[in-house]
């Protein structure tokens, strides 16, 4: 575990205590999307031709009625110039956070999109098994050409045609005769 993750945890720690979790949260996805389509944001804070004091005053600009706690983590590792693991870090905030609020990620890979009740019946079924709130996100993947993987905590459950053919071919072609 890296010392980003951990600041990520410690930063969930922090927003329990004080009960802002869900603000937290927000504030975290925003910051997580801002990064995301502006990647030379976190260039900028690594950059040593930009003074401390100018690279405080652009985090506070940006981050403007966002949590403190996470406006002082950005400061933190932009003063160590660790910028570029603010992803990391947040990362690690929200592996934390859905742990502690009991949420599950999945994943549904199909040949085309599942339909709003398969979507539901996959979810019930889900949460009837982990115990947790799932969160479905449904990719696709036309080469599957039919059935279905499922990856949720770290399992992957690949029940695809493709696969299933796949496996049918290397059986016949290892077939001794």
């Amino acid at each position: 575990m890296t010392s980003a993750i951990n600041y990520g945890e410690a930063l969930f720690l922090l927003a329990s205590e004080e009960g802002t979790e869900e603000k937290m949260h927000g504030d975290a996805e925003c910051l997580s999307l801002a990064i995301k389509e502006n990647p030379d944001y976190i260039k900028l804070l690594n950059t040593p031709a930009v003074s401390r004091e100018e690279r405080l005053a652009l985090i506070d600009r940006a981050l403007l009625g966002m949590d403190k706690n996470l406006i002082n983590l950005v400061k933190l590792l932009s003063d160590k110039h660790l910028a570029h693991k603010i992803p990391e870090a947040l990362s690690g905030f929200f592996d934390t956070y859905d742990e502690a609020m009991g949420i599950c990620h999945a994943e549904a890979i199909s040949a085309r999109p599942l339909t709003d009740r398969e979507l539901d019946r996959l979810k019930t079924n889900l949460e009837a098994q982990t115990g947790k709130t799932v969160i479905i996100k449904n990719l696709t993947d036309p080469t599957l050409l039919g059935g279905m993987k499922l990856r949720y905590m770290g399992r992957e459950i690949d029940g695809a045609l493709k696969t299933r053919l796949d496996s049918f071919e290397k059986k016949l072609k290892d077939t001794v005769i």
